[in-house]
């Protein structure tokens, strides 16, 4: 194991990326200290072609190499363990059409990756879609 930390944390959240096939401009690795001595991640996706991000998903550990183990033990297997999601959406006052993904264990949870650290005011859901098993 690597001795310096953050070379370790560097390193997790490389796999993750490679697991999820996105790079590091595509990715934001957010960590949360709460009061009850834990960490939360949120991995937030970016994407370029409408401007926005959104939650891919949420774990919490002991201290932040914890909290990245736990997200690469998810991104591992998230495919076989949750169900692709087709969101359109439209942001107010604008009068194009976005469509976005999720993989979530249902609708609620792929609704609340959308309006994951924004206004829900701010989107208008058109459609959410479970999509075919492939």
């Amino acid at each position: 194991m690597t001795r310096d930390k953050n070379l370790e944390i560097a390193r997790l959240q490389k796999e993750i990326g490679a697991y999820i096939g996105l790079g590091p401009d595509s990715l934001v690795f957010n960590f949360e200290e709460p009061s009850d001595g834990t960490v939360k991640l949120f991995v937030i996706t970016l994407n370029p072609n409408h401007n926005q991000s959104f939650l891919f998903h949420q774990t919490t550990g002991s201290d932040k190499l914890d909290a990245l183990r736990a997200m690469l033990e998810y991104v591992e297997t998230y495919k076989e363990r949750s169900s692709s999601y087709t969101i359109q959406w439209s942001l107010r006052g604008e009068s194009g059409l976005q469509t976005s993904y999720f993989r979530a264990k249902n609708i609620l949870e792929a609704l609340d990756k959308l309006f994951y650290d924004r206004d829900p005011n701010a989107i208008t859901v058109f459609s959410v879609m479970l999509n075919p098993i492939t």
